[in-house]
């Protein structure tokens, strides 16, 4: 699992409690200050200590 931008294109590999949400994929839309991630993919926020994604090609890459 890689550290997620906004514009990223993400997968969920896993969302701890939500198995209808393995294998959505969204456009990282914010990052709050806890570090979770909204996005495209519904209305649950990814949560970089719980869930498992994985960063894939295309959308806007910001520097760090």
């Amino acid at each position: 699992m890689g550290k997620a931008k906004v514009g990223d294109n993400i997968k969920i590999i896993e969302m701890l409690g939500e198995p209808s949400y393995t294998g959505r994929v969204g456009i990282v839309e914010l990052i709050d200050c806890a570090g979770q991630l909204h996005g495209s993919w519904g209305g649950l926020a990814v949560q970089e200590e719980n869930d498992r994604y994985i960063v894939i090609e295309g959308g806007e890459k910001d520097e760090k």
